[in-house]
């Protein structure tokens, strides 16, 4: 006869008592439940489920030479692995069934464990290992997923956890679909020794080369450090959940508490995280938007939806009559896109540029635009790398670039040339002439000396560039033109009249066309239908070195 018994505290191989009954385990495996005492015929295993902190068992002993008895053993395997710790689903299991579409989640390598026998593990060892991997679909499109578990041996990766996270990977490489990783891990295990960092290795190899091939999103859902902290930011996408930390030091060492160096809002000042999610919930969400302007790979078109409709907004009288005036780029990109789809990204990061995806006519396209509302939209080194990080992004996964240009240049500081302005500035520049996908410029107003340059120029690699009545595009501003011709800014008046204009830059083809403001989201989709023919014969070489 079985019973119904409270699940047994799991310690060293012995006999723990649940009610009128007892049961035979080892750290985390039942192997019999039985009314009668161990003295008498030796235990076997029984079939099994846990139920809301209760271990149930059912039917007589399970008879393995027969197929219903191999079933019903199966069965238990199964019901364990998703319960691997006995104290019902793990959060790390939660979070991909909230992730996925309802019942579309398949698991691979549920029944994986660790192979380690030293230090007594033999009898320690939890179905999964510590992750879930697996794949299912996100809107219906095909995505695969891993969660890291860090209730399972503190969340530590072994070997056996490794080659899960290698598998998933080589299985979303080989049918060119989007990895989805959600990161809760401590670092190595290291009671499993150096076959933990050679994992560690091989999980960089694989995250390395997917990216540019398919979209990689990360998750930092629990607190992820030391080694285990490196590769969510090798995703496309990084999202931070609040609460939680990302740090490769040891506080220990560091002197500091985790949350100060290695929390989300540290994370979304520096632009390692391009999102900040308050709760679980909202961070799986914020991944599915996000996934919905990514293609399946880097062969697939950018996604298209319906055409939406347009937010009712007076570009005409967006550029204020004097250059002092600021006014907020965003509001020009909202009346340009199909209304409510611009989706910013690192918007904590270089605000004085703007980075994110939008719609236009349907069409997914990358936004980059200065923001004259910080640092009059002046460009940094901060600016620049994050600029050119999503110009890659977009041009890995076929989305246009759409920029949006008003700014009078480089900030002119000792200690932005200490921070590594030219160097982190020219991978902006070089982004933007590697870029091979459909690339639109419009000038607002200022595009001054390098700023025109950088900000999407027709000789860096512009296909259509449009400007306003009201830009200035010019090689210096007034007064230092004054300076650089007469020796004085006496002449500023004259200066500004003969440069500070779109006009010279249009009697040379610089720019195609002068535009009025309201006119330009029609230039731009218009635009967008012809760069859909797009095609450039690449240059023959392994690699730039920028």
């Amino acid at each position: 006869m079985f019973t119904v018994g409270l699940t047994p505290r799991l310690g060293p191989l012995g006999l723990v008592h649940s009610r009128n009954s007892q049961v035979l385990c080892t750290n985390h495996t039942v192997v019999a439940f039985a009314t009668q005492s161990f003295s008498s015929p030796r235990p076997r295993s029984v079939p099994f489920r846990i139920e809301r902190g209760a271990l149930v068992v059912w039917g007589p002993m399970t008879d393995l030479k027969t197929t219903a008895g191999k079933i019903e053993d199966l069965d238990a395997k199964l019901a364990e692995s998703r319960a691997p710790l006995g104290e019902g689903e793990p959060a790390a299991r939660t979070r991909v069934t909230q992730l996925l579409d309802e019942g579309s989640f398949v698991e691979t390598d549920a029944l994986a464990r660790h192979r380690s026998t030293d230090f007594g593990r033999e009898h320690d060892r939890p179905y999964t290992d510590g992750v879930v991997t697996g794949y299912g679909s996100i809107d219906g499109r095909r995505v695969c997923v891993f969660s890291q578990d860090g209730e399972i041996f503190d969340g530590t990766m072994g070997e056996v956890y490794a080659e899960k996270l290698t598998k998933v990977y080589d299985l979303a490489i080989k049918t060119g679909v989007p990895i989805i990783g959600i990161y809760e891990s401590t670092g190595p295990r290291v009671q499993e020794g150096i076959a933990t960092m050679a994992g560690y290795a091989r999980l960089m190899a694989r995250v390395s080369q997917a990216s540019g091939l398919i979209p990689q999103i990360s998750v930092v859902a629990g607190n992820t450090s030391g080694i285990a902290a490196f590769a969510p930011t090798f995703a496309d996408v990084l999202v931070v959940t609040q609460g939680t930390a990302l740090h490769q030091a040891a506080s220990h060492v560091a002197g500091a508490e985790p949350e100060t160096f290695g929390g989300a809002a540290a994370h979304a000042e520096s632009g390692t995280a391009h999102l900040v999610a308050s709760d679980d919930k909202q961070a799986l969400s914020l991944v599915r938007d996000v996934l919905a302007y990514l293609p399946a790979n880097n062969r697939a078109e950018a996604p298209r939806v319906e055409a939406g409709s347009v937010a009712d907004f007076d570009l005409n009288a967006v550029i204020p009559d004097t250059a002092a005036q600021a006014y907020d780029m965003s509001d020009v990109i909202q009346a340009v896109v199909d209304e409510g789809s611009f989706f910013e990204l690192s918007a904590e990061a270089a605000q004085n540029i703007l980075t994110g995806f939008a719609y236009i006519d349907g069409r997914a396209v990358g936004i980059v635009a200065n923001q004259p509302l910080a640092l009059a939209g002046a460009l940094d080194s901060a600016a620049a790398e994050k600029a050119a990080r999503f110009v890659r992004t977009c041009d890995a996964f076929n989305a246009p670039i759409v920029e949006f240009v008003d700014s009078p240049g480089f900030v002119p500081t000792p200690e932005e040339e200490k921070a590594g302005l030219l160097r982190r500035a020219s991978k902006f520049a070089y982004a933007q002439a590697e870029a091979s996908v459909g690339k639109l410029t419009v000038i607002t107003r200022k595009a001054i000396g390098p700023a025109y340059v950088f900000m999407g120029a027709k000789d860096l690699g512009a296909d259509l560039v449009y400007a306003w009545p009201t830009a200035e595009i010019a090689v210096t501003q007034a007064s230092q033109a004054s300076l650089a011709i007469y020796g004085s800014e006496d002449k500023e008046e004259e200066m500004d009249e003969l440069f500070l204009h779109p006009y010279a830059a249009a009697e040379r083809g610089l720019a195609d066309n002068v535009i009025e403001p309201t006119a330009t989201r029609h230039y731009l989709v218009e635009g967008l239908r012809l760069l859909e023919r797009k095609a450039v014969a690449q240059v023959p070489k392994k690699h730039g070195t920028v």
